[in-house]
């Protein structure tokens, strides 16, 4: 089967990401899945919505195996099985309904009290005010009511002293505003009970409980042994897992029944764990119940699943088993789920390539934008590895006829173009007039980006900083004021850094004119002279249409202190081991960032950008952002170009960053031949319409006489003939 594994990557060590896999934990499920004989497309959902929906249509799964926990508010584990639900994707686990109730602990507690299932004493607390000191009995623990994974849970939960509740509770809701869960503390052992439905059928799925056993060299200094977020996160390594729990026969009958009772009554479907408590007194607790529990390698779900004789590959298995079993997934011409276009695509791969190697200092650079035979089988090769068959469109002037003689789905375009400061948009053109989906920004925003100063007007008019410039037609227009040195000259409409050389930063007046003059002869176009903004440089890269997803900012950092006005020149992009360092994510505060990200989606935007783009600023000293330039066909060399960096810095491989991609081409050709189906169904629909007209109008069988007529073969003066049928 086609399997769409969903999730969120952690790509950093804050809390807000604690719920969420690890590299090492979407790579070991993906690896078990691909061992079980399906094949895996990882999906990573931390982006705007329609970026998944898109990747998924593209991908047409047979079945999603999620453990996508979104991102915020009360309902995000419930958010995608939703989504999925609107598109009718088959997926893993419980549905929104389930994972909504769960996710609520006070909510969870009074469906299961009706039930008579036993839980601690509780308050529900979202004012401060709310919070009735004397009515539990102490300790009491506090806890987030809408976080897993022991978020919020510190040793300071645990409150023996009532004075001391008010300051819990209020810091807790500083942090949680969503809501506290105030619970008598039960002195005894944490016990975890997983659910596997397709194991185990004797016991509906409910495994053997196992307990999680902490280091007492760790535990020897708190007060109350709880697994707190510490234990979860920083010192995991002091915690191991013992299947199956120390419990007495009479006690293990007891969780058997009280865990079916919740896993049913909830409506917990494939994979699910129960955490209880069993107090001291022997008495059995229910706290809380995760629908999404953790998979990552060492997890409590494969110690218990080991006890069924299930190793760790089985465990998705019966996840899976169980998903296709609900769903029905048995007939691929007419299981549920399929999206509206899945087949292979041909996909045109439309691109200049680079057979002269540009020289460093930049004397020779005539196809320095055209990209390297190795980086285009590398597209190729990501291409074919989505079920699409691939086509070569190299742009020379041949390409009208071959388009016409070699008809493609969608194109893949990167191509530079011939020459002329529309050159980018030559390609793209080309595909319009032939209504052929492609890649990319279309020629409009490709020819206004091109040209430097064009866009710099542009976003001008959005109110985007940019530093002040002048066109230089013929190097002797005269400098406005405002204009002040020292300047950077290059020319207006080149990419991949031509003509910025160490000469481009220019000090005064006639060593401008130089240059400009320079630059103007050799690339036969004018040069742009703007100011030189002091201070860090940064570029972005942005993926989608009209909500794009900022990717990690990346830093160009220059390693040598001694020069004033560090440029990232053609000779630094083409070696740049030596003379700088490529820091991403940039280290930025939370307000740098906010304002980067901003002036990157706002550029964008104005620019009339689509699907992928890079843009180039400068910080200056007082913070402020400047557009320098954008990129909306930016390098995809792997391993080397700055996207593909960026990328890899926000959890994207190669095969993942060229497939989203595309997938914006595959939605809009998508999108088209609806609108063609539509259109060839009305026109049918007009036919018919326009026959049953006809037919009637020419005395078919149900047509009413003509007014007067008697029916007769001679009639009195004045009456009409019978009409002749039309000849059809």
């Amino acid at each position: 089967m086609r399997i769409a594994l969903t999730h969120n990557l952690r790509i950093s060590d804050s809390e807000e990401e604690a719920e969420f896999d690890t590299r090492e934990t979407v790579d070991a499920l993906a690896g078990a899945i691909e061992r079980l004989g399906h094949r895996v497309e990882r999906i990573e959902v931390s982006g705007p919505a329609s970026r998944t929906v898109t990747r998924l249509e593209a991908f047409g799964p047979d079945l999603i195996f999620n453990t996508a926990e979104g991102r915020r508010g009360r309902f995000r584990e419930a958010f995608f099985p939703a989504l999925f639900d609107e598109l009718g994707m088959p997926y893993t686990g419980s549905d929104a309904y389930a994972l909504s109730v769960t996710l609520d602990k006070q909510l969870t507690k009074l469906v299961l009290a009706q039930k008579g299932v036993r839980t601690p004493r509780w308050q529900y607390v979202e004012e401060p005010w709310q919070l009735q000191v004397n009515a539990l009995r102490y300790p009491v623990i506090v806890k987030p009511n809408f976080e897993g994974s022991s978020k919020g849970i510190t040793q300071d939960s645990v409150v023996d002293d009532p004075m001391r509740l008010h300051e819990v509770v209020q810091d807790g809701l500083a942090r949680y505003p969503a809501g506290l869960l105030v619970e008598e503390f039960v002195v005894g052992r944490d016990l975890t009970v997983p659910f596997l439905e397709a194991a185990a059928p004797e016991r509906h799925g409910v495994l053997q409980p196992v307990e999680y056993v902490i280091d007492p060299a760790v535990t020897a200094g708190r007060k109350y042994a709880i697994y707190d977020y510490e234990l979860k996160t920083k010192l995991d390594q002091a915690v191991s897992v013992r299947a199956p729990a120390k419990v007495k026969r009479a006690q293990a009958e007891r969780i058997q029944q009280l865990c079916e009772t919740v896993y049913r009554e909830l409506g917990i479907r494939d994979l699910g764990r129960i955490d209880l408590r069993l107090g001291d007194d022997g008495e059995l607790y229910f706290l809380e119940i995760n629908a999404l529990p953790s998979l990552e390698p060492g997890a409590g779900i494969y110690a218990a699943a080991a006890l069924e004789g299930l190793h760790e590959d089985a465990v998705l298995g019966a996840v899976i088993q169980s998903a296709v079993q609900r769903w029905n997934i048995v007939d691929k011409s007419a299981r549920r789920g399929r999206p509206r276009r899945t087949e292979r695509l041909k996909v045109g791969f439309s691109f200049n390539v680079k057979r002269v190697t540009p020289d460093p200092g930049g004397e020779q650079d005539e196809e320095a934008e055209y990209d390297s035979p190795k980086t285009l089988q590398a597209i190729r090769e990501a291409i074919a590895s989505w079920g699409h068959e691939v086509v070569d469109l190299e742009a020379t002037q041949d390409l009208p006829l071959q388009l016409v003689s070699t008809p493609v789905d969608v194109v893949f375009n990167i191509a530079e173009g011939f020459k002329g400061r529309s050159r980018e948009s030559q390609v793209p053109s080309l595909l319009e007039l032939l209504d052929i989906p492609y890649t990319g920004s279309d020629p409009a925003a490709l020819s206004v980006s091109l040209d430097k100063a064009l866009a710099k007007r542009m976003v001008r008019t959005h109110g985007i900083l940019t530093p002040d410039y002048l066109v230089l037609n013929t190097g002797n227009e005269r400098l406005p004021r405002e204009l002040t040195f020292p300047l950077i000259v290059k020319p207006v409409a080149e990419g991949t850094s031509k003509g910025v050389t160490r000469k481009s930063v220019v000090r005064d007046e006639p060593e401008l004119r130089e240059v400009a003059r320079e630059l103007i002869a050799k690339y036969r176009q004018p040069a742009l002279a703007e100011g030189y903004v002091s201070g860090r440089e940064f570029t972005v890269g942005l993926l989608g249409e009209r909500r794009p997803r900022v990717l990690p900012p990346m830093e160009i950092v220059f390693l040598d202190a001694k020069d004033p006005t560090p440029i990232y020149s053609f000779e630094m992009k083409q070696d740049w081991n030596e003379r700088i360092r490529y820091e991403v994510p940039a280290k930025l505060t939370p307000r740098e960032l906010e304002r980067l990200e901003k002036a990157a989606r706002e550029c964008f935007t104005a620019l009339g950008c689509r699907d992928v783009a890079r843009l180039d600023f400068r910080m200056d000293a007082e913070g402020r952002i400047h557009f320098i330039e954008c990129n909306p066909l930016p390098g995809l060399a792997p391993g080397w170009s700055d996207l593909v960096l960026i990328a890899q810095a926000a959890g994207m491989d190669y095969r993942a960053l060229i497939g989203e991609i595309l997938s914006f081409a595959i939605r809009r050709y998508q999108e088209r031949e609806r609108e063609r189906e539509r259109a060839r169904r009305a026109q049918a629909a007009a036919e018919r319409e326009a026959l049953a007209t006809a037919a009637q109008g020419n005395g078919a069988p149900g047509a009413e006489a003509p007014a007067g007529g008697n029916g007769g073969s001679g009639g009195e003066a004045g009456e009409r003939r019978p009409q002749a049928p039309h000849r059809h």
